[in-house]
């Protein structure tokens, strides 16, 4: 091993104990003590190494890849919460949500990924020094949990492992492939947006821990594949001067969806949209179908029977053909029945249960999350 490598390995070494001890002794890099533990370990990089510029080639193209990647994604992310339901989002948009949360997020990563697209280029390929370095970024990225973590049972291991551990080793193998092959800032793009869009957008999809976990791993591994295919692009032919403007308008269309899809779950529309898990009002509406559905709010007088509402009983939101609509000192209560079902459904539904009257459908496009649901 060249003398540099050494120095590198042990310059690597030592930070990894540190993230050690932090761990399990000290607990004191939270949140800004990372970011400033990150600062440190740059400045004595640059002191021992010195730096490099990143001028690899084709970053601009790249990066247009992974929005394309990014923004499809997040199509089929939000179209599998129309089934599975979504959360809303606490309101990171204050003082103590920008300072607590997002800063803390965008500066770690920043730092964290020039961090290792030096190391990576002072590696110089070897796979040594590769290998070292995804696994102190590893252990960088879950050393902050660790601390908090309850190992003491077999069911908290297996949900360490599944939600936190693995995810963090597909994120790091990907990160350090793009790094060596494009720098730092394709890295940087798509860890902000995977990390910050449970802090920026009003409404969360709301899948179990089991297929959070699956996502979270197999998702990099998505980045990473599409990164490939590019350099096998870029290897066979040089990339043509319409490259660029092709991509910057492949970009238009996923965005308007997604923001569109985005906005339209989270309520502020009059309209959103729900996915049918079952086949209770065939053969109007099908398994599979996503119907459209306008709010009411105070409007209950303007529901007929023969209309087909969608309200909430217990945690889930039924879909159902009003029967019959009784008004009591004021207040209407509304029985209904799946077109399918031979009997109707055996309770009231109350004002406050009723979410909207069903105005349209699309055909099947729901069927991936059913049955992705399913499994």
């Amino acid at each position: 091993m060249k003398k540099g490598y050494k120095k590198l390995l042990l310059f690597e070494v030592i930070l990894l104990i540190v993230l050690i001890l932090n761990s399990f002794v000290w607990n004191i890099l939270n949140e800004y003590g990372m970011v400033v533990f990150l600062l440190i370990s740059i400045m004595v990089f640059k002191l021992l190494f010195g730096f490099e510029k990143d001028r690899h080639r084709y970053i601009k193209d790249i990066i247009f890849e992974l929005l394309i990647v990014l923004l499809v994604s997040f199509l089929l992310y939000y179209l599998f919460g129309i089934l599975i339901g979504f959360y809303k989002a606490n309101n990171y948009y204050t003082f103590n949500g920008i300072k607590t949360f997002i800063l803390p997020t965008i500066l770690f990563i920043v730092l964290k990924e020039f961090l290792r697209y030096q190391i990576l280029t002072k590696s110089e390929g070897s796979k040594l020094l590769i290998i070292a370095t995804t696994l102190l970024f590893i252990f960088l990225d879950i050393s902050t949990t660790i601390y908090y973590e309850n190992l003491t049972t077999m069911s908290d291991m297996f949900m360490f492992i599944a939600l936190t551990f693995l995810p963090s080793v597909s994120n790091n193998i990907v990160c350090s492939y793009i790094s060596s092959k494009f720098g730092y800032k394709p890295n940087i793009l798509w860890l902000l947006v995977t990390d910050l869009y449970i802090y920026l957008l009003p409404i969360i999809p709301n899948p179990n821990e089991y297929i959070l976990s699956i996502i979270r791993f197999v998702f990099p591994f998505i980045i990473a594949y599409r990164v490939y295919l590019f350099i096998d692009k870029a290897e066979d032919k040089e990339i043509d001067r319409d490259y660029n403007k092709t991509n910057k308008l492949s970009l238009i269309f996923p965005t308007i969806v997604v923001v569109t899809l985005v906005y339209f779950t989270s309520g502020y529309f009059n309209y959103y949209a729900l996915a049918i898990a079952s086949g209770s009002m065939e053969p109007n509406i099908h398994k599979g179908d996503v119907v459209v559905v306008e709010k009411i709010e105070d409007k209950f007088s303007s529901i007929e029977e023969g209309e087909v509402i969608a309200y909430k009983y217990g945690d889930v939101i039924v879909v159902h053909r009003v029967v019959n609509i009784v008004e009591d000192n004021g207040e209407y209560y509304f029985y209904t029945k799946g077109d399918a079902n031979t009997n109707e459904d055996n309770y009231a539904i109350r004002e406050e249960m009723v979410i909207g009257v069903v105005n349209f459908r699309i055909p099947y496009i729901g069927l991936p999350t059913v049955w992705f649901n399913e499994l």
